[in-house]
């Protein structure tokens, strides 16, 4: 595999070097790693396609991607929901 040089300032390198050495690894390892961590915008949408083909599959209705767009966001509702029992737990346990 072809290797390229990436310029940082010195305290990035010697951040990224105490990681690798904490993980095993070389600094090489730890920036691949970190970068497929992190999908690019063509990576997300293809994804989202991908997930939305399912979605469709699996309910067995055609809903077009302007619907889905304006579909609640069920799983940041869960969150919330999820959050204010926190929350309240909290509340009633001071």
């Amino acid at each position: 595999m072809a290797t390229t040089t990436i310029q940082v300032p010195r305290e990035t390198r010697d951040h990224l070097a105490e990681l690798a050495r904490e993980r095993g690894v070389s600094i090489g390892q730890l920036v691949e790693t970190l970068a497929a961590a992190q999908p690019t915008a063509a990576q997300r949408a293809e994804q989202l396609a991908a997930d939305r083909d399912v979605a469709r599959r699996v309910i067995g209705v055609e809903i077009s991607d302007e619907e889905f767009e304006q579909a609640p966001d069920v799983l940041g509702n869960i969150y919330k929901i999820a959050a204010d029992k926190v929350r309240a737990a909290g509340d009633t346990a001071a």
